[in-house]
């Protein structure tokens, strides 16, 4: 290994290890869940998703210069909680794409109610309909408190995953429940201290 390759190897490293502690803080421990959500410095799972319009996006097609932010959320049909998350990602959309990262929303919803949700609160990024459940199973973060033939099944674990320009997860994030969530500004600030 050269000593090119083996620092991008540290600075990898560094990096998983500064994003995941940075949202263990006292309060989020306890609600934190460890267990699920793709494996860190690995490949990402592939997405099977349709966009607003119907056509099938993979990651490479989402993805920035830097990478790929993917939000995973319950409902932008009912859930208050992941309505507002949607809304704070939106509101820093900018920030994050000026670091090179490119973002997405993915739910169980159907493409109808992405739409409507994207244009009332005009989301700039796009919003991904999970077919089949085959993303939320890809990603280990399907919730198991609903089994096939519930209303709610196929909902996931809400959090967030960073994937880098290699296709590699180099962060996630999930908490147990539905009320406590990533804070993007915490993010962004990782990201662009990370990123220098």
């Amino acid at each position: 290994m050269n000593i090119r390759t083996e620092l991008t190897f540290h600075r990898k490293a560094v990096i998983s290890l500064l994003l995941s502690l940075l949202f263990l803080t006292n309060s989020a421990i306890a609600n934190t869940i460890s267990n699920v959500g793709p494996t860190l410095n690995q490949k990402a799972p592939i997405i099977s998703v349709l966009n607003t319009q119907l056509k099938a996006v993979n990651i490479s097609q989402l993805s920035g210069k830097q990478g790929l932010i993917i939000l995973f959320f319950r409902s932008a049909d009912w859930c208050p909680f992941c309505k507002k998350h949607l809304i704070e990602l939106n509101n820093q959309a900018e920030d994050f794409t000026k670091l090179g990262y490119g973002l997405a929303g993915i739910s169980y919803d159907n493409t109808d109610i992405l739409k409507k949700f994207a244009r009332q609160q005009n989301i700039s990024f796009p919003l991904l309909s999970d077919q089949n459940v085959r993303t939320m199973s890809a990603y280990n973060i399907l919730n198991k408190e609903y089994s096939l033939g519930d209303d709610n099944y196929g909902i996931p674990y809400p959090g967030v995953v960073v994937i880098d320009n290699q296709g590699k997860v180099i962060h996630k994030h999930f908490f147990k429940g539905y009320k406590k969530r990533v804070r993007f500004s915490d993010l962004y600030l990782q990201l662009k201290n990370v990123d220098k």
